[in-house]
């Protein structure tokens, strides 16, 4: 049994699905596997799906899963983001200000083919715009109906306040996962005491603590060859890791994968790990962590192996860094 956690008042299943691997990102997937994993997850016990109008070209990650939701919308808690955009240099940037939240949300809402998300998302904090702004549109949303629940991803502690104290945030997502642990500190202890809900993205590691993915191997049209993790000596030290991973993994007689979410699932305060792919035997994979119990020195090994600042390389490419809001 995949179990249930709480993004504030929303109830979800203890492991969520990301959608942005079902679009060109990391390589080009079979768009017709990508739709089938999708009518899957039920199935499997997994209902919370969360998508972007950043992921896919013109929003075509959105497009894709409107298609898979058609006629079955109500077997999913459905989730997406507004605000990560590329400025007209091309660069990473964000957009907040409240008309243009409006105008997202509508967009979102044609492309997925239903009246309401459940779940909304800030995807990137805008700082030329008050985060009270932001959300003071959002909350208009949530009036006419658009809307159910609001969040906010990769924000700063002092902002997920400013955001919560205009309206509930029934979730905070950043990265997390073993490689990753910076929220550790600071974001996991507000959401808890505010009582926030914690998205996990990104928690295999974009696949490289799977042991399966081989940074030599990536196609050109993938995009982590430009992520600094997965390039040249980061990469050789970060396969050390995996190495170690793997060998824990063996032990506990199930995949790194499945002990990676398994590690996750039993983080204090609790997370909802949102683990994306495009294919239906790795969601399938995936959902079996949630039966995992793993000893308390394997859990141990795992702290101690990949303790904050031991893997190398930041997780984006610097102007990527630079606009994160933690």
């Amino acid at each position: 049994m995949i179990g249930r956690r709480k993004l504030g008042m929303l109830d979800v299943s203890a492991i969520g699905f990301g959608c942005m691997s079902l679009t060109p990102i990391y390589g080009v997937p079979d768009p017709d596997e990508a739709i089938a994993t999708l009518h899957r997850a039920p199935d499997l016990g997994i209902d919370f799906i969360d998508t972007s109008d950043a992921y896919g070209a013109n929003g075509a990650n959105e497009e894709l899963v409107g298609r898979a939701l058609k006629g079955r919308r109500e077997k999913y808690i459905l989730a997406t983001k507004f605000g990560n955009v590329r400025l007209p240099d091309g660069k990473p940037g964000a957009k907040g200000n409240p008309d243009y939240v409006i105008e997202a949300c509508e967009k979102s809402l044609k492309r997925l083919g239903t009246d309401i998300i459940d779940l909304y998302f800030i995807h990137r904090v805008d700082d030329t715009v008050p985060i009270e702004d932001t959300v003071g549109a959002m909350v208009r949303l949530k009036t006419q109906g658009k809307i159910r629940h609001l969040g906010i991803s990769e924000a700063g502690a002092n902002t997920i306040r400013r955001a919560h104290k205009v309206h509930p945030m029934a979730a905070v997502q950043t990265e997390y996962s073993l490689w990753t642990r910076d929220v550790e500190p600071e974001i996991l202890p507000i959401a808890h005491e505010l009582g926030i809900g914690f998205l996990a993205y990104s928690p295999l590691g974009r696949g490289f603590l799977t042991g399966t993915v081989a940074a030599a191997d990536l196609a050109q049209n993938d995009a982590r060859r430009g992520m600094p993790r997965f390039q040249g000596s980061n990469a050789e030290q970060n396969q050390k890791l995996v190495d170690t991973l793997k060998e824990l993994a063996a032990n506990e007689r199930c995949t790194p994968a499945q002990l990676c979410l398994a590690w996750l699932l039993a983080r204090k305060p609790p997370v909802v790990p949102l683990a994306g792919n495009s294919k239906r035997k790795w969601l399938e994979e995936n959902a079996k962590a949630a039966e995992l119990r793993p000893s308390e020195s394997t859990l141990a090994a795992l702290d101690k192996t990949f303790k904050p600042g031991t893997t190398q390389g930041e997780r984006y490419a610097a102007p990527m860094m630079a606009r994160l809001g933690l």
